[in-house]
């Protein structure tokens, strides 16, 4: 039987989504020339709303308008899609949506890390959808893969880089020799780091996308102040060197794990990376995220983490998803979640211009211990939450910690463990 030369089928013709657009910066941007160059996909940006009049735009200055309200008062647009840096203002313009009812996108992780329980709670209450792909990871669908893929599945840990400018700089000292500030200041110059690089070089940055993922992959509503969160303020080409005589690179890795116990701990810090992690060849501007699942087994996405394409092609797919009525199903919210911990122990290098001052810090187990031309370093055993008490007093010493990879149960959240399996 001869094959049709083509098949056509009938096709419905849905009505573009009219599109409400809160901030014009790079996302914003970048959605707006991905639908320019995709007429088919059926959206159009109607209304533009910015804060500062007098700032240079690539588009004509009658097509930007200045008070966010007026688009949430238009019956008349489908979805608010909303690209601002400002995490108080996007909360107070997506709460004020959801409570309409609206369907909303966010690229907020800030926002969203502080307030997504109650805004999971606005839309069950209101009928409204809110959508935040690009919020984590730029341009891989990890929060997607999370919710409808592994919705069932147990998962055994989550990690990954999630911050494209840390990594930038950490590939540049590792690739070149080139020392922190330099490193920093291409980053800047390149748009990969901000002018205030503090959110993204202190880790507060992947610490929320950290707390993002842990509703997705454990039913875990967590608050920031929860996570550890360790940066590379510190780092210098000493340490780049004492990994790399290790055979590692150093790499800022957001980890959630479930343990053998079913608590689930996360943190973020600079992490030895071994040639055998996929992270390891995860370099510049781009991130990468490992799923370890219970029956699938180990799963990998690596994309560019940031940029007005990449990130506006996340946005995209969340208005791709309205499209088909499509919405999180939050499976894992509505199971009972696991307890979640800080009482593990894990390994550390620690460097530090000065040795006084460690003694709360309570390094156990040390195998290798010295002083060098930038201070005294060691690797030891501390836990997480002696690490959370400590991080800003360690921040301030000019401190560098990186993690070793290894990690156990404390005795006294063991004794509680083995209390609770008795009753």
């Amino acid at each position: 039987m001869p094959r049709p030369s083509h098949i056509s089928l009938p096709r419905p013709v849905p009505s573009p989504l009219r599109i409400g657009l809160i901030g014009f910066g790079c996302v914003g941007q970048g959605l707006y020339d991905i639908l320019q160059q995709l007429p088919e996909f059926g959206a159009e940006v109607r209304r533009i709303a910015v804060k500062n009049p007098a700032k240079p735009r690539s588009l004509p200055a009658h097509r930007f308008e200045y008070h966010a309200e007026d688009l949430l008062a238009d019956p008349y647009l489908d979805v608010l899609v909303e690209v601002i840096d400002d995490a108080a203002e996007a909360f107070r313009l997506v709460k004020a949506a959801l409570l309409q009812g609206r369907r909303v996108i966010t690229a907020n992780k800030a926002m969203l890390a502080r307030h997504l329980p109650e805004l999971v709670q606005l839309q069950q209450q209101f009928g409204g959808t809110l959508l935040y792909e690009a919020a984590v990871c730029g341009s891989i669908p990890i929060l997607r893969t999370l919710d409808a893929h592994f919705s069932s599945e147990p998962l055994r840990s989550v990690s990954g880089i999630l911050n494209g400018s840390s990594n930038y700089v950490l590939t540049r000292m590792t690739q070149e020799g080139t020392d922190y500030a330099a490193a920093l200041a291409e980053a800047q110059l390149l748009g990969f780091a901000e002018t205030d690089p503090t959110l993204d070089m202190a880790a507060f940055d992947p610490r929320s996308k950290a707390v993002i993922l842990a509703a997705h992959a454990y039913g875990l509503l967590l608050q920031p102040e929860q996570v550890l969160h360790l940066g590379i303020e510190a780092i210098t080409p000493t340490d780049i060197a004492y990994a790399q005589a290790q055979g590692y690179k150093i790499k800022v890795v957001a980890t959630l794990e479930q343990l053998p116990d079913g608590r689930v701990t996360a943190l973020v810090a600079p992490t030895f990376v071994s040639a055998e992690s996929p992270l390891y060849t995860v370099e510049h501007e781009f991130n990468g995220v490992s799923v370890e699942a219970a029956f699938a087994g180990a799963q990998f996405l690596r994309g560019r983490g940031a940029g007005g394409h990449p990130t506006g092609s996340a946005v995209l797919s969340d208005l791709a998803a309205l499209q088909r009525q499509q919405t999180y199903t939050y499976t894992k919210l509505r199971q009972a979640a696991p307890a979640f911990t800080n009482q593990l122990a894990v390994e550390i290098y620690l460097r530090t211009p000065e040795e006084n001052g460690l003694a709360d810090l309570a390094l156990t187990d040390i195998s290798v211990e010295g002083n060098g031309p930038e201070g005294y370093f060691a690797v030891g055993y501390t836990t997480l939450a002696t690490l959370l008490e400590q991080r800003e007093n360690l921040r301030q010493a000019g401190a560098l910690i990186v993690r070793t990879g290894a990690m156990r149960v404390t005795e006294a959240a063991q004794e509680v463990t083995e209390s609770a399996l008795a009753q």
